[in-house]
């Protein structure tokens, strides 16, 4: 024997089977306003320094949406900052970006697009484990005053309740 020890193998943890992915920006507003029915994953067309900015965290999904056009889908109004290292051909911030979806994922957006009420929005951004940007997109109705109420309402409750269980522990 040569004195090398053999390698355990790690057993995985829950946490870890699902697809590892580095999030850039989160678009919180999304499900405070709207409510979120379905979601889809989709590629951006980007340019060189658009990814660099993205992968600074320098993009702002706040007025975000996208739209369907001609049998495709751009995301609108998403402001990716120009990367300050760039050359002189940097991109332009607000300019809409095609999204890559299957032809009967725009179909299906397309259709419920044109039921009043429903929009699509932007509520992720990130890098997934091979390096490739994505956006997750939500199908989304805008909420009411009073549903936003209602859910503040849940909210504070849960909250209530949680404070009440911690308080009970300790005293034990």
């Amino acid at each position: 024997m040569t004195g090398k020890k053999k390698k355990k193998k790690k057993k995985k943890s829950a946490e870890s089977k699902g697809p590892k992915r580095k999030t850039v920006a989160r678009n919180r507003r999304a499900f405070k306003f709207y409510n979120v029915e379905d979601k889809f994953e989709a590629g951006l067309v980007l340019v060189g320094s658009e990814v660099k900015s993205l992968r600074d965290g320098k993009v702002d999904l706040k007025d975000g949406y996208a739209r369907p056009k001609n049998n495709e889908v751009y995301l609108l109004q998403v402001r990716i900052s120009q990367y300050a290292n760039a050359t002189h051909e940097n991109h332009e911030p607000d300019r809409p970006r095609k999204l890559l979806l299957h032809k009967r994922e725009i179909k299906r957006l397309i259709g419920r697009t044109t039921q009043q009420g429903y929009t699509i929005l932007p509520l992720e951004i990130y890098f997934n484990e091979r390096g490739i940007a994505k956006v997750l997109l939500g199908l989304a109705k805008g909420k009411s005053k009073f549903d936003q109420r209602d859910d503040i309402r849940e909210r504070e409750a849960k909250e209530e309740m949680e404070r009440a269980l911690r308080r009970r522990i300790k005293k034990r």
